[in-house]
């Protein structure tokens, strides 16, 4: 039998050409759990605003191994030790990092689930190691930063790792929003390692405090965009109608996966205890989600059709965003006229079309582990006193919004 060529080189239009470093990493991209992420937009909704931005989770996951390469390169030729064998576990643990990322990014935790990405990806990274026979273990420890040496998972999972670097630069290319570009080449030939910690040679201050600056223009441009906020609150609500319909008897149109999930009430307790879970978990992407909304757009259920056709053709609820509460008459009167436009009988199915919660967005957050500028004589100093521009009440400052949907046809 002819042995396979897994040293494979994929045409990325964000860096161009993207190698494979090994034989398990191939292993890993050609398993079905990560090719299940081709059918996972790495945006979720966004692409209603930014019709570019198509891009999926198994694109950002590729991106950001070829970041870990770089940035393995760098250190070492900086004379920081990272064997051949921690280096395939730092990569493995980077690509596999949203493994566990449901269709349409956070709706499903909102809805189907009461577990969170990031505990599903560890679920199956485990589930792969047991299938790889504990070729995963290094790649474990360092995902969950209980490997000796901590800079590693730093690259995986910090304010500076490669993910982030990879879904700024990434994001911004396919959106089009120029706010967003960053130079992920400069940051990471400043990477160093000082006392086990990542840190950035102060040669490299100018290109952080761009990258910070980046990172909160693209959350309000972007991943907070109240368009794409609006979409996902009626993605969220017609998942939740749909459950709530099935628990009740009535006949659903879905894929069976998805039908498992609107059946049970799963927690990470039930994750952990049932393969069954993982097995239909895997097979859950964006496509199952709008297949299933567009034949509800039929539904003898005049809540959930009324939901599928508006998320369906674009016809999205108003949206209003506040530094304060809205005032509860204002809110009460919306209530009072959804009523009786949609003739409710139950108060309590006034929610499917209403929506209240707040969004908030930060650049630095001072109480993750923080980025330290490297100085000549090896002291270290913390980005918001490093910057001559940015300082903490600048870069730490949390900005907070209250937001309302509501559909457009309601009278104020």
């Amino acid at each position: 039998m002819a042995t396979i060529n897994k040293r494979k080189i994929i045409n990325d239009p964000v860096y161009g050409f993207i190698k494979i470093p090994s034989d398990l990493l191939y292993d890993l991209i050609e398993h079905e759990y990560f090719q299940r992420l081709r059918r996972i937009k790495q945006l979720g909704l966004t692409h209603i605003v930014y019709p570019g931005a198509m891009h999926t989770r198994f694109q950002h996951a590729l991106g950001a191994m070829h970041l870990m390469s770089s940035a393995v390169d760098t250190l070492r030729s900086k004379g920081h030790d990272i064997s051949d064998e921690e280096s395939e576990a730092v990569h493995a643990a980077i690509l596999l990092h949203d493994i566990g990322h449901g269709p349409f990014s956070h709706v499903l935790e909102n809805t189907l689930l009461e577990v969170s990405h990031e505990a599903i990806s560890l679920i199956m990274m485990q589930d792969l190691n047991s299938q790889m026979n504990g070729k995963l273990d290094m790649a474990l420890s360092i995902f969950n930063n209980t490997y000796q040496k901590k800079f590693l998972h730093q690259l995986v999972s910090s304010q500076l790792d490669m993910d982030r670097l990879d879904y700024l630069k990434r994001d911004s290319f396919f959106t089009g929003v120029s706010e967003g570009v960053i130079g992920s080449d400069r940051i990471i030939k400043m990477l160093n390692v000082m006392d086990d910690d990542l840190v950035i040679e102060s040669k490299g201050i100018y290109s952080i405090e761009k990258f910070l600056v980046a990172r909160r223009l693209m959350y309000w441009q972007v991943y907070l965009h109240k368009t794409a906020l609006v979409a996902e609150r009626m993605l969220i609500h017609i998942l939740k109608r749909a459950k709530q319909l099935v628990a009740e008897g009535l006949e659903l149109f879905a894929p069976p996966h998805l039908i498992y999930f609107m059946k049970e009430q799963l927690t990470i307790d039930k994750f952990q205890e049932l393969p069954s879970i993982v097995e239909n978990f895997a097979l859950l992407d964006d496509d199952d989600i709008m297949s299933s909304i567009k034949v509800w757009t039929n539904h003898e259920d005049p809540i959930l059709s009324k939901l599928a056709q508006n998320f369906v053709h674009r016809q999205l609820f108003s949206i209003e965003l506040s530094p304060s509460p809205f005032d509860g008459k204002k809110v009460n009167s919306i209530k009072e006229t959804i009523k009786e436009r949609y003739k409710l009988e139950n108060t309590e199915d006034i929610n499917f079309f209403l929506y209240s919660d707040t969004i908030s967005n930060n650049a630095y957050n001072p109480s993750d582990e923080r980025i330290k500028i490297l100085y000549g004589n090896n002291t270290l100093v913390d980005i918001t006193d490093a910057s001559d521009m940015l300082n903490l009440s600048v870069l730490g400052k949390t900005v907070r919004k209250h937001y309302l949907c509501y559909p457009k046809m309601t009278d104020q």
